[in-house]
């Protein structure tokens, strides 16, 4: 399929050809016939990758206060490879479309096929000719509304949404300041509630624009032009000023924000839609007592997981309008004539022809507030669902070593496109065959940065691949076991990243599988043992032995609110996702299998505190913190046996201490094993010799990683 895409870094627009995305549960697949590029949002999107690195740090200082604290605590490199990983990557354009249900996933059964909807969502309704939209952001189109103008439900409803949170009734009176997409729009709404509008915008055209559609008056943000609509608003409201003053302005200027305060009535509620500068003028808002407001986005709904990917509605009776409740009424006004969107219209391109439509736009040379790309009819039927057909194999027979080892890859977000594949696609022997992501850009990226042959957006397609020999796993937790599985089943040698299993259910169907299918070419993602001053440190340690003592201290540090990593009950809890990287470490240390665990939580329901006891009589503290400083170091494990210390800071240094001797040693890089990891699992591939950690290993490592959680409900040591 066509997908728009743009190079955040290079600030390239174009036309991808990219997999079409497959229809999960809880969705359907919609195929465009029209969607709406955002004048406002888009556009500053499109300029500000244009920009130079620098001028991309000051339009995000957010990120660069983000980048900062991962060089302090993951050190330069590492944090370069993630930031350069995401910056020359296309990303998708587009949040609001019109088109037709082409296959329903299970749960989205309300939909029928062929049945013309629209939708929204910055990940989901984007400028291509598939996307998988969840039921929470999609509604079907009344009958009499064009296509073309069910387009706009999107940003209909982000307007609806400002309009709600002026809380505006009959009679009222509302100034609108920015007459954009968005601000045309809100005008329209307001006429519709029966409140009188009046208009700012340095755009003389969408001034007269907005007065067609039944402002009272428009004028340009001059003093000449304040004069006119505060001469305006007096005649209207017997010169108390605006009830509503509602701010869909972009840009850097404060004049919107003086301006409102300006014209505002006394207690009046100022709502800021768009992205304007709010330093807000103090004497101004107090003396007036304006009541400041923001709305976001679409309406009650938006940016929760909950709602829009996992299909949980709120009930009416507590929520009245939803994000989705306002996309069907907005369409309702459309169908009753009530909101009229056609003279928004300046023009409708071919969605092949998208990046002159950008170009235009940007250039000034399109005069009005909307632009549509139109999408051509399908020559064939659409994409259909795939089928799992990974069936039960045996174990193949010792093979003598090969030149190559054909590549699967399952999931490639930020930590496999930055901490493995680079190393994979420099490794010899290595034919990186095929890459599967749930999103169409994420595998097209995978395959233009490592050279993939192909690119998919199921799992199923790399499964069913024969020509593969090694099957990488790098998806969110919750798939990993069943994964596994099926690769395994399938014969090849299979990497995946910690954790094996969430639960002892899922491990133990991970061994039964194995025993089955006679196949054991498995390796889990565990690096720290590979890293190289690691590995120099425990040589010159020495063989650590029984009775040895150590402390693992890892600041993990918070996470941003709505992480798929805080999700339990999906992704299992941090501890479970990260965990087993500390007990491997220190099972590689002690060289023996751990036997016991004792874990009590800390100040924050993720903090843990586990002692691990290991087979040879070693034991170790295992201190997981989230609470601590983000410019502290992530690890520092220190250890301690027959006279001797060790410890290791970070990765970036390390020191023995021997009698009254001291060994200092310092790494070249910041390399947490990923590199060495790979290489070792791919040889180990390539000769068809033993994984690089045995499966008694990990088994033992996943059971005690899953005890911590176990001792942590008892309250008592759980045995391994």
């Amino acid at each position: 399929m066509k997908q728009v895409a743009q190079n955040y870094k290079s600030g390239e627009l174009t036309v991808l050809d990219a997999p079409a995305p497959a229809c999960r549960p809880g969705g359907v697949l919609v195929r465009s016939l029209f969607s709406l590029i955002s004048t406002g949002t888009e556009m500053m999107k499109v300029a500000e990758a244009n920009l130079s690195v620098i001028g991309k740090a000051r339009a995000r200082p957010d990120q660069v206060r983000t980048v900062l604290d991962s060089v302090a605590q993951q050190g330069v490199v590492s944090t370069y490879k993630k930031v350069m990983t995401r910056l020359d990557s296309y990303t998708p354009l587009g949040y609001s479309l019109c088109g037709v249900v082409a296959e329903v996933g299970r749960g989205a059964e309300e939909f029928h096929l062929g049945q013309l909807v629209a939708a929204a969502g910055n990940e989901h309704a984007l400028h291509a000719e598939y996307n998988w939209i969840p039921v929470n952001l999609c509604v079907p189109v009344p009958t009499g509304v064009s296509p073309e103008h069910a387009a706009f439900a999107t940003v209909g409803a982000i307007a609806m949404h400002g309009v709600r949170r002026t809380e505006a009734q009959l009679g009222d009176t509302a100034c609108v300041i920015g007459l954009g997409l968005v601000g045309q729009l809100v005008v329209r709404l307001l006429i519709a509630a029966g409140v009188r509008v009046v208009g700012l915008d340095v755009v003389d055209d969408r001034c007269r624009l907005a007065e067609r559609a039944g402002a009272v008056l428009c004028a340009a943000p001059t003093e000449e032009g304040l004069a006119a609509v505060a001469a305006a608003l007096g005649e209207l409201t017997q010169g108390r000023g605006a009830d509503h003053v509602l701010l869909a302005a972009g840009g850097s200027s404060n004049g919107p924000t003086e301006a409102a305060a300006r014209l505002a009535r006394d207690r009046a509620r100022v709502v800021d839609i768009g992205k304007t500068r709010l330093d807000l003028p103090w004497n101004a808002y107090y003396e007036k007592e304006l009541d400041v407001r923001f709305s976001r986005s679409y309406g009650p709904g938006r940016y929760d997981d909950g709602y829009e990917l996992g299909g949980r509605d709120y009930p009416a009776g507590y929520v009245r309008w939803t994000e989705r409740r306002n996309l069907a009424c907005f369409l309702d006004l459309l169908a009753h004539d009530d909101v009229e969107v056609g003279s928004l219209i300046s023009a409708v391109y071919p969605m092949t022809s998208a990046a002159t439509a950008y170009e235009e736009l940007a250039a000034g040379a399109l005069s009005g507030v909307a632009v549509l790309l139109e999408y051509p009819a399908p020559a064939q039927p659409g994409p259909q669902p795939t089928a799992a057909t990974s069936a039960q194999v045996s174990r193949p027979a010792r093979s003598a070593p090969r030149d190559r080892v054909a590549v699967g890859f399952i999931g490639a977000g930020n930590y496999a496109s930055a901490m493995l594949l680079p190393y994979l696609a420099r490794l010899g022997g290595v034919e990186l065959r095929h890459v599967a992501t749930t999103r169409s850009l994420s595998a097209v990226n995978s395959q233009r940065r490592f050279g993939f042959a192909t690119a998919s957006t199921t799992a199923e397609a790399v499964f069913d691949d024969s020509s593969l020999d090694v099957i990488f796993i790098a998806t969110r937790h919750h798939n990993h076991a069943d994964f596994v599985c099926r690769a395994l089943r399938t014969g090849r040698a299979v990497f995946v990243e910690k954790p094996l299993a969430l639960t002892d259910e899922e491990l133990q169907r991970v061994i039964e599988v194995v025993h089955e299918s006679g196949n054991d070419r498995l390796m889990v993602g565990f690096n720290r043992r590979f890293a190289p001053l690691l590995s120099e440190l425990r040589t010159a340690f020495g063989v650590a032995g029984g009775l040895s003592t150590s402390r693992y201290l890892v600041n993990a540090g918070r996470l941003e609110a709505g992480s798929w990593y805080l999700d339990a009950g999906l992704e299992g809890s941090r501890f479970t996702g990260e965990g087993g990287h500390f007990i491997d470490t220190l099972s590689w240390w002690t060289e023996s299998l751990p036997v016991e665990v004792y874990a009590t939580r800390g100040s924050s329901e993720h903090d843990v505190q586990a002692v691990v006891t290991f087979g040879n009589g070693s034991t170790s503290v295992i201190s997981y913190l989230t609470g601590g400083s983000p410019t502290h170091p992530k690890e520092i494990l220190d250890a301690a046996a027959g006279g001797r210390n060790a410890r290791l800071d970070n990765f970036r240094r390390a020191v023995v201490w021997t009698g009254r001797r001291r060994h200092q040693l310092r790494s070249r890089g910041h390399g947490k094993g990923q590199q060495e990891q790979v290489a070792r699992f791919v040889e180990a591939c390539r000769k068809d010799s033993a994984m690089p950690i045995s499966l008694e290993s990990l088994v033992a490592t996943t059971r005690a990683t899953l005890a911590v959680r176990a001792s942590l409900a008892s309250g008592a040591p759980e045995r391994v």
